[in-house]
């Protein structure tokens, strides 16, 4: 059924009334795996780059599924697909969560981190298009994008510190996830303090919202790559 995805989501950027088609079948696969394993799928590259591109799906499902072809659904279609493909390449977790994984906090923690990996996502797109393209509103679309993602990823870093704490008696263990995270949380604040503060309009902070993207898939993916951490999203 997964394969089906490939099909229905490049369809949205004929039609983008067909996002909503794939995001059914992309929750009915999600839920599936809840009812298999009592869990969310959120272990491994397999589960996580699957939720992202579920997330960014459902964020584009509610706020663009009506939309005209452009490049804003372009781009995002083309990470969905991306991030799909990296999911069925990677090879999954079986099995219930681990018991240091048992518990809320972790599930709270990894959701709405994603969430807002997903709003970061949107928000590079939208600068993209602000670049490249001719709507007017989408540099208000990148900053609302960031501000809820920004609220989305620092609960994400309150309840990763609980959950932490409960796993290691610690609520910080200096992990280079961790510094990498605490990266993109004074990234991403930076750049609203930037827009908020100094009132920075026009190509400098766009570029700024959107390179901050590049940096959360090096916190997602590179770190894990290159550097020994306990985490693996």
């Amino acid at each position: 059924m997964e394969i089906i995805l490939f099909i229905l989501y490049p369809l949205a950027v004929i039609a983008p009334r067909f996002v909503l088609l794939a995001l059914g079948l992309h929750a009915a696969l999600i839920a599936r795996m809840v009812v298999r394993y009592g869990r969310v799928p959120l272990i491994g590259l397999h589960d996580t780059l699957g939720f992202l591109a579920f997330a960014i799906a459902l964020i584009y499902g509610i706020t663009g599924w009506n939309r005209r072809r452009d490049l804003v659904t372009l781009l995002t279609i083309s990470l969905i697909l991306l991030f799909l493909a990296g999911s069925h390449l990677s090879p999954p977790m079986v099995g219930p969560l681990p018991p240091l994984l048992k518990t809320v906090w972790f599930e709270l923690h990894v959701i709405l981190s994603f969430i807002a990996y997903a709003l970061f996502a949107i928000g590079g797109v939208f600068g993209m298009h602000s670049q490249y393209g001719e709507d007017l509103f989408a540099e208000i679309n990148q900053y609302r994008s960031i501000l809820l993602g920004y609220i989305f990823f620092s609960c994400a870093m309150i309840f990763g510190g609980i959950w932490a704490h409960y796993a290691w008696g610690s609520y910080w263990l200096w992990t280079p996830k961790e510094l990498w995270t605490t990266i993109v949380w004074l990234y991403y604040g930076l750049y609203l303090h930037a827009r908020l503060v100094h009132e920075w309009r026009g190509p400098r902070v766009i570029w700024m919202g959107t390179f901050g993207f590049a940096i959360v898939m090096f916190t997602y993916v590179g770190v894990g790559l290159l550097m020994k951490s306990s985490h693996e999203f």
